[in-house]
């Protein structure tokens, strides 16, 4: 049973994975390709650590602590980066394409 779970996290991790990098490469401009790896991060790598950290606490004797270490860093640096690239792109006035700009 735990086979499985582990399986669907890391499968869900990897299709949130796929998604993110994709809108990186076909979205037109720089606020939106910053949208599609951010979802990226914050579910696709927490889904893969949370199957890390479950196979880890069931294989050794103990909770293993460094997956949700490294799975509570990632939530809270992703939107924090992810906030500030954004204002600096909004400063340095940087090209956007009709669909992203404010009325």
């Amino acid at each position: 049973m735990l086979d499985v779970i582990l399986a669907v996290l890391v499968l869900v991790g990897a299709f949130f994975t796929l998604v993110g990098s994709w809108g990186l490469a076909k979205m037109p401009d720089f606020f939106m390709r910053l949208h599609g790896p951010t979802k990226a991060t914050t579910i696709g790598v927490g889904s893969v650590l949370v199957a890390s950290a479950l196979y880890f606490s069931f294989n050794t004797d103990g909770v293993s602590l460094h997956e949700v270490l490294v799975t509570l860093f990632l939530f809270m640096t992703a939107p924090v980066s992810a906030h500030m690239m954004a204002k600096a792109a909004l400063h340095l006035r940087v090209k956007q394409v009709e669909q992203t700009r404010q009325p």
